[in-house]
């Protein structure tokens, strides 16, 4: 079997696992993310900063979700580099690294409304969110818009990198993307965990909420961690390889970047499930912290060391 046919043969089992993937991530993540956006719109009344993360964050996730047809046609076929490229493109590179700033920035508001909550009423707002989403929006728009017409200067074919010359501007789109904001939100997980942990008390029903609020971090970070990693790694080891100039390894890289990407999609619908739980927990642990609250600050309590108020749990959502 010469080269060419090898080639055919790993496209077609690519293209093969992204249907098998991408068909029941559609299915479940559309009608999840349409309703999940129709819940944080109409039933949660009053406009937070949570609130505002998420409704972009939906955005970014069923904008994504709408690319996956056209990846899976683009993976199987020579689709030449045209209007209908530039615009998957376009969608693709602003959507995905969106979702992953946004979680970034869930992290932060997490961990300052729980680590300063005097600080918090300074520092946070409905209005600095959306800010801080519109400015995201208009940097990454931007960035989409110039990144493929860089790339593709010297491809032939859509979602389809064949030339070995590195590019530095995919570097720090890597690096600046996704690593540094997974060491912010590994940063801010681990220090609200701990914050959570000293302000365990002896009520039960407290108690109960504050781990699950602990669990759901955990399995927040983790998710992120798993969707994301591998395929920032594999851009990393394609990196490598462009520098190296080791033309021998980049089929078996270019098959890494594919399957791996499939994990990272899958993200999509991932952060559905959880909008659902994280509003769901919402009403039960607000309820309680803010009589807590009062009866310590009845006691002479410090202020400072008290927990937030306001939809703690909400921010605790599944950042997959």
């Amino acid at each position: 079997m010469n080269n060419s046919t090898e080639n055919y043969v790993v496209r077609d089992d690519v293209a093969l696992l992204q249907l098998i993937v991408y068909i029941p991530v559609l299915v479940l993540g559309i009608p999840l993310n349409t309703i999940a956006f129709w819940v944080f719109c109409c039933k949660l009344k009053k406009w937070t900063e949570t609130k505002v993360y998420m409704i972009n964050l939906i955005i970014a996730d069923t904008s994504l979700l709408v690319t996956l047809p056209f990846i899976i046609y683009f993976s199987k076929y020579n689709h030449p580099i045209d209007q209908l490229c530039f615009a998957i493109d376009n969608i693709y590179f602003t959507n995905m690294p969106m979702s992953i700033l946004i979680i970034t920035l869930i992290a932060i508001d997490r961990y300052i409304a729980i680590k300063f909550p005097l600080k918090a009423k300074i520092l946070r707002s409905p209005l600095k969110s959306a800010s801080i989403c519109v400015f995201l929006w208009i940097t990454l728009i931007i960035y989409s818009n110039v990144l493929p017409r860089l790339r593709n200067r010297w491809e032939r074919y859509c979602f389809r990198k064949q030339s070995l010359d590195p590019s530095y501007l995919s570097l720090f789109y890597i690096i600046l993307g996704y690593f540094i904001p997974l060491g912010i939100v590994i940063f801010c997980s681990v220090q609200v965990i701990r914050c959570l942990k000293k302000k365990m008390t002896t009520n039960p029903h407290e108690t109960k909420l504050i781990q699950k609020a602990m669990y759901i971090i955990s399995v927040n970070l983790c998710v992120f961690a798993v969707c994301f990693s591998p395929l920032h790694i594999a851009l990393l080891l394609r990196f490598a390889v462009e520098v190296a100039q080791a033309s021998s390894l980049a089929p078996g890289v270019t098959t890494f970047i594919r399957i791996s990407a499939c994990l990272a999609n899958c993200n999509c619908c991932l952060d559905a499930f959880c909008y659902y739980f994280a509003a769901k927990e919402f009403q039960e642990f607000s309820s309680v912290f803010p009589r807590c609250i009062s009866v310590r600050s009845k006691t002479g309590q410090s202020q400072e060391s008290q927990p937030p108020t306001d939809h703690v749990m909400t921010r605790t959502r599944c950042s997959a």
